[in-house]
C-alpha cells in the first residue's frame, strides 16, 4: 500500500550546490542551493529568486561558480544556506573557508570544495512555473585529491545530498552500478 505525502520538493537526492559570486566590493559571497541541475550538456540551471544577493551578484558580474558540497564541509555548506548575503556582508569570512579567483570567469572558486564549475551568466528567467539563473559552463576543475588516473573518482568527492522530506543531509559516496551497462542484462 502506498501512503500519500504532503507536497514538498519531492525529488531525492537533491544536490547541495555552493553558488559563489563576488559582491560589489570584491568580497566573496556563497549560497547553498539545492534546486539546481544541468539543463543540457554545458548548461547549468539554478532555481533562485531575484531577492537573493547571489542573483544580484551574478547579474552584475555575469559569472558564478558552482561547487559540489562534501561531507568534510557540511557545517559550512549548511551555514551558507542559513545566512543571507543580504544581511551578513562577512558571511564567507565567518565560514573560515578560502577562495581563489576562477581562471575563466569573474567569480571565486571555494578552495575546500573538491569539484567546481566555472559559469558564464546567460540569462535570468521568471515565469509562473519557476525562475532561475541559466549559465554556460566554461570550465570544470577538480582538486587533485579526488582524481584517480586522470579521472574524477566520485567516491573521493564524498558529496552530500539534501533530503527535502526530513531536511537531512546524506553522503553520496558509494558506486553501486554501471550506467548504460547493467540494464543490458534485461535487453533482448
Amino acid at each position: 500500500m502506498r501512503i500519500k505525502l504532503n507536497a514538498t520538493e519531492g525529488i531525492f537526492p537533491m544536490p547541495v550546490l555552493m553558488i559563489a559570486t563576488y559582491n560589489e566590493d570584491g568580497s566573496v559571497n556563497v549560497m547553498n542551493a539545492a534546486w539546481g541541475t544541468m539543463q543540457e550538456v554545458g548548461t547549468v540551471t539554478l532555481n533562485l529568486t531575484e531577492s537573493h544577493k547571489t542573483v544580484k551578484n551574478i547579474k552584475a558580474r555575469r559569472a558564478f561558480t558552482v561547487s559540489i558540497a562534501d561531507t568534510a564541509h557540511l557545517v559550512e555548506a549548511d551555514y551558507f544556506g542559513l545566512e543571507s548575503g543580504n544581511r551578513a556582508a562577512d558571511k564567507f569570512a565567518r565560514s573560515g573557508l578560502t577562495a581563489s579567483k576562477a581562471e575563466t570567469v569573474d567569480a571565486p572558486v571555494i578552495n575546500e570544495f573538491p569539484l567546481c564549475l566555472e559559469c558564464e551568466f546567460i540569462e535570468y528567467q521568471d515565469s509562473e512555473y519557476g525562475c532561475g539563473v541559466i549559465g554556460k559552463v566554461i570550465s570544470i576543475t577538480a582538486d587533485e585529491r579526488v582524481m584517480v588516473n586522470g579521472k574524477i573518482d566520485m567516491s573521493l568527492v564524498d558529496a552530500i545530498a539534501f533530503d527535502p522530506y526530513t531536511h537531512g543531509y546524506y553522503k553520496v559516496s558509494e558506486r553501486v552500478g554501471e550506467a548504460f551497462k547493467d540494464g543490458l542484462k534485461l535487453k533482448k
